[in-house]
C-alpha cells in the first residue's frame, strides 16, 4: 500500500511508501533484480562467488573501494580510493569486464577513463552517493545562471570534486574547469585562480572551505554558501561579488557527523590519542584535529605510526574497523561513539556480489554503467586537466 502526500505548496505529490512495503522505481535505483538475487543467509555465498570469480578468470577484474564491507573486499583484485581504482581499471585494458564494488559515481569515473570495449558493472545500481546526489546538472546550471546574473560568470572557474556524478565533470569540462581530489585540492584551486577570480566548488562544502582556508590563507568571509533550493542560491549580488569561494550546499552524511564534542570526548578518553580526519569533516572538527588528509593519507599515517600509540580516525568506520585489525600494535577507534557505516556503499553486499559475476558467467551482463559519448568527452576533459597539475598524485 502506498498514499499520497499533500505538498503545501501545490507541487506534484509524491508516493509515501512505507518501510518494507513496495518500491517506486522510477524514484529508487536498483529495486529489480532480473533472475534470482541469492538470500543474504545463503551459507554457500562465498563459495559461489570463489566459483565464478574462478570461471571467469581474466575476464573479470574487481575493484573494492576502501569504505566497502570486508565481506566483498576480500574478492577484490585491488583495492583503492575511488580514482585510483578507476585508473587501475584503464590500466587493464584486457579486462572486458570491470566490476566495480563502490559507488555508482566511481562506476561512472571507471566509464570514463576505460576503453570502449570494457563494460564497467556496478553489482547494485542503488548504491549511490548523498553527496554526489547533492548537486543535480540541472540545478548547476541554474546556479550558473545565477552567477551570470550577477556579472561574475565570465570571472569563476568551477571546481569539482571527484565525488560528483559525471554531468557535474562535463559541466567543469565545458566551463573551463576542472576536477580534484581531496589531497590535489589544494593544487586544483591554486590552478583554478590563476585562470579567473573566484571559484564555484561542488559539490561538497567542507572540502572546499577547509582547503581554502586550512591550506591557501583564505578567511572565511572569503567563503559563501550556494544554496540551490533557494533562489539565487540565498545570496545576494553583493556577497557574490565579494566572495572568492562560493561553496555548494552539499556534504558527506558519514563525515559530516563528526562534531567537535567527538574530538573533545576522545581527548577525554583516550590519554595521548592522534585525532586523524578526512578533510571532508566539518571546519570546527578539522582545526580541532592533530591530522587531516585523505584516505590514502590516513592509512598511510596509520601504517606509518609507532607501535603503541594512540588513534581516533575520523573516516568511514568499516575502514577504520579493518585498519584497527591490521594494526594490532596500535591502538585504533572510530572518533565518534555513534557507529556510522556509508550507507549507499553497504548497498554492494555479497549476494549482489554473487549475483552479478554469476549472471556474466551465463553470458547476461547486469547493470552495466554507460556513460553518453557528449558527457564523457567533457568529464575527461576535466579530468584530464587535473591529471596535468603538478605536484601530487591525486587521490580522494
Amino acid at each position: 500500500m502506498s498514499d499520497v502526500t499533500t505538498i503545501a505548496n501545490g507541487s506534484k505529490a509524491l508516493p509515501l511508501l512505507f518501510l518494507g512495503q513496495n518500491t517506486d522505481p522510477h524514484s529508487e535505483r536498483g529495486v529489480e533484480c532480473p533472475g534470482a538475487l541469492p538470500p543474504a543467509s545463503d551459507p554457500d555465498l562465498v563459495e559461489r562467488a570463489l566459483k565464478a570469480k574462478a570461471a571467469l578468470g581474466d575476464q573479470v577484474f574487481v575493484l573494492g573501494h576502501h569504505y566497502q564491507r570486508d565481506e566483498v573486499i576480500q574478492f577484490a583484485d585491488v583495492t583503492g580510493d575511488s580514482f585510483k581504482l578507476a585508473r587501475d581499471a584503464a590500466n587493464r585494458p584486457d579486462a572486458p569486464y570491470i566490476v566495480f564494488c563502490g559507488v555508482h559515481f566511481m562506476a561512472e569515473s571507471a566509464d570514463i577513463l576505460t576503453n570502449d570495449d570494457q563494460t564497467v558493472i556496478l553489482p547494485d545500481l542503488a548504491a549511490g552517493c548523498s553527496m554526489a546526489d547533492m548537486a543535480r546538472i540541472q540545478q548547476v546550471e541554474a546556479a550558473w545562471d545565477a552567477l551570470a546574473d550577477a556579472g561574475v560568470a565570465d570571472v569563476t572557474v568551477p571546481v569539482t570534486y571527484m565525488n560528483s556524478s559525471a554531468d557535474i565533470k562535463a559541466f567543469c569540462g565545458r566551463n573551463g574547469g576542472v576536477v580534484c581530489t581531496s589531497s590535489n585540492a589544494e593544487t586544483a584551486l591554486g590552478w583554478a585562480f590563476e585562470k579567473g577570480e573566484k571559484v564555484l566548488f561542488l559539490p561538497d562544502q567542507h572540502l572546499g572551505r577547509n582547503t581554502a582556508v586550512q591550506q591557501m590563507g583564505l578567511s572565511l568571509d572569503d567563503c559563501v554558501v550556494y544554496d540551490p533550493h533557494k533562489p539565487g542560491g540565498g545570496l545576494t549580488r553583493e556577497q557574490l561579488a565579494a566572495a572568492k569561494m562560493i561553496l555548494w550546499r552539499g556534504h558527506c552524511s558519514v563525515h559530516g557527523r563528526f562534531t567537535p564534542e567527538s574530538v573533545d570526548d576522545v581527548r577525554s578518553r583516550v590519554p595521548g590519542v592522534n585525532v586523524i580526519v578526512h578533510p571532508e569533516c566539518r571546519h570546527e572538527v578539522v582545526t580541532k584535529a592533530d591530522l587531516v588528509g585523505s584516505t590514502e593519507y590516513i592509512i598511510q599515517a596509520l601504517e606509518t605510526a609507532e607501535p603503541g600509540t594512540s588513534w581516533a580516525v575520523g573516516t568511514e568506520l568499516n575502514l577504520v574497523q579493518r585498519l584497527a585489525k591490521q594494526h594490532t600494535d596500535k591502538n585504533i577507534v572510530f572518533l565518534d561513539k555513534t557507529v556510522c557505516y556509508c550507507a549507499t556503499m553497504n548497498r554492494i553486499d555479497l549476494p549482489h556480489f554473487v549475483w552479478a559475476l554469476e549472471n556474466l558467467v551465463a553470458g547476461h551482463v547486469v547493470n552495466p554503467i554507460k556513460v553518453d559519448a557528449d558527457t564523457e568527452k567533457y568529464a575527461k576533459l576535466a579530468l584530464d586537466r587535473m591529471l596535468a597539475l603538478p605536484g601530487k598524485t591525486a587521490r580522494d
